[in-house]
């Protein structure tokens, strides 16, 4: 995997006359240094429509400079970002290729803009010598290599100030201070990049293209649902690549929100068109879910091990849990990946927008919000509701377990479909959604007790075959067990608010 740092910084603007105030009277500066001045030479990449840069994503080669050679750079927040690095190489590395694959399909990022700095840099130091932030006085030129505006070019000078490794945010606003009082203001242009693109663009021909209208009917609503989702699902490709936190487990919420749209509004969408969809969007789900599932069953117990006193856990506890753990684990990061790089995955990608962009409304898309959203999030809160009555009338066991299992994916399809509903309806639909979730909450950590109790069964024959003291296994079990009883003493309670008739009546109103 390439290097990676997060990068913080935050540009200004600056012409050939501007100087830099003495920054040594910032607080906690202990010495300016000057490093001298560095020329670099970039060349950034994108689609010939710019898909990366509409992303405010920033893949570039660029020679010169302690870091030369490949960058890809993804936004975290404003003045944010996360920054890999790739040694120099003539073509795009691999690894950027498979970060970038949501984005760039079957196509290969080419030339669009090159950018030579003369770059004058300045570090902050404490009065230990520490690393406090880079300021750098950056003259640019930047010429454009691809489409409309081919051969123009721009010049601007920029101050940008990076915080060093693990600094303290703050202190970035004490330097702003400093060259707001000089008269230095930040920076319009995100990025150079962005700045680039902007300056070498042709005049545009036309008028600009009037603001979008807000939603209107209720086809507007749930294809801009439908459309987040296809969106978070593309956006968190890379994630899931990297590994980052909650990635996997994210991806996976968008597919099964958006899966449950198809379900719910198939008055809005056309079924013949989303069930396949679905149906795809079900089996990438499933492949994410490998890697989630043993992932929350880990913590869970993980969790329940700590909390018992030390005299309670008797044997390798810990130790067995680890290499259990690994066990079921082994390959399943690879597999996410073979699955993200497959044609399958990117077949379904395809769909997705050949579906945002064309999408397969039916007549009832065209009606009002209010009338035609409420009707499909009471349906699915009917088929809750006879899965609550199927699942309560049943005394405890396997099937009433099963039964709660089922109720629950009905409560997370319901819960999905107020979320869904919400911008149209306002609070009757945030009402709705968060009683459902907390009946889906109740009913999540049953189906979780269930799950965890079939491993800590698996875990004890394992141990006693080794001839170690199941005693600990028991006990987790038996707290699994006090749970779910105490889950589905909660239930019927939780049920009741959820299924409140002013709430529903509010909602149809």
């Amino acid at each position: 995997m390439a290097d990676t740092k997060r990068e913080i910084e935050r540009k200004y603007e600056a012409t050939d006359a501007t100087r830099l105030p003495d920054l040594s009277r910032v607080a906690g500066v202990g010495r300016v240094e000057k490093r001298g001045v560095t020329e670099l030479d970039a060349v950034y990449y994108d689609t010939a429509d710019l898909r990366l840069a509409a992303d405010s994503l920033t893949l570039r080669r660029r020679t010169g400079g302690a870091d030369e050679g490949w960058h890809l750079k993804f936004p975290v927040a404003t003045g944010i970002r996360d920054e890999l690095h790739e040694p120099l190489a003539d073509t795009l590395p691999p690894t950027f290729a498979a970060l970038l694959r949501s984005r760039l399909r079957h196509t290969g990022p080419a030339p669009v803009v090159r950018l030579l700095s003369s770059r004058d840099v300045q570090h902050l130091t404490d009065p230990e010598g520490a690393l406090l932030a880079e300021v750098s006085v950056d003259t640019v030129c930047a010429e454009r290599l691809a489409g409309e505006g081919t051969g123009t070019t721009a010049t601007w000078t920029e101050i940008e100030v990076e915080l060093a490794d693990d600094g303290d945010p703050a202190f970035l606003d004490a330097v702003e201070k400093r060259l707001r009082k000089a008269g230095v203001r930040p920076s319009e242009a995100p990025s150079k990049l962005a700045r680039a693109l902007a300056e070498t663009a042709p005049a545009p021909k036309k008028p600009a293209r009037r603001k979008a209208q807000d939603p209107q009917t209720a086809g507007d609503h749930v294809l801009a649902y439908v459309r987040k989702q296809i969106r978070t699902i593309v956006d968190l490709d890379p994630a899931v690549r990297r590994d980052l936190p909650d990635s996997v487990h994210k991806m996976r919420v968008a597919t099964r929100r958006l899966r449950s749209a198809f379900k719910t509004y198939r008055r809005v969408l056309d079924r013949e068109v989303t069930d396949p969809v679905g149906a795809e969007l079900k089996w990438l789900a499933g492949e994410l879910g490998v890697d989630r599932d043993q992932e929350v069953l880990d913590k869970r117990l993980g969790d329940r091990t700590e909390a018992l006193p030390g005299t309670l856990v008797l044997g390798p506890v810990r130790g067995r849990l680890k290499v259990w753990s690994a066990a079921r684990r082994t390959g399943s990061r690879r597999r996410i990946t073979d699955v993200l790089d497959g044609k399958r995955y990117l077949a379904l990608l395809d769909t997705l927008d050949a579906l945002s962009a064309d999408p397969p409304l039916r007549p009832a898309a065209s009606r009002a919000p209010g009338k035609e959203l409420p009707r499909a999030v009471l349906k699915d809160y009917k088929k809750l509701a006879r899965r609550m009555e199927h699942a309560l009338e049943h005394p405890p066991g396997p099937e009433r377990d099963a039964a709660m299992h089922e109720a629950r994916k009905a409560a997370k399809r319901a819960r999905y479909a107020g979320d869904a509903a919400r911008p149209a309806l306002g609070k009757p639909a945030k009402r709705f959604a968060e009683r459902v979730k907390a009946v889906q909450s109740v009913l999540g950590d049953h189906q979780d007790s269930v799950v965890a109790r079939d491993a800590l069964r698996t875990l004890a024959i394992q141990a006693h075959a080794a001839g170690e003291t199941t005693f600990t296994w028991g006990l987790l079990y038996g707290h699994e067990e006090a749970t779910a009883e105490a889950r589905e003493r909660e239930l019927p309670e939780v049920w009741a608010r959820a299924s409140d008739h002013v709430l529903r009546a509010d909602l149809e109103h």
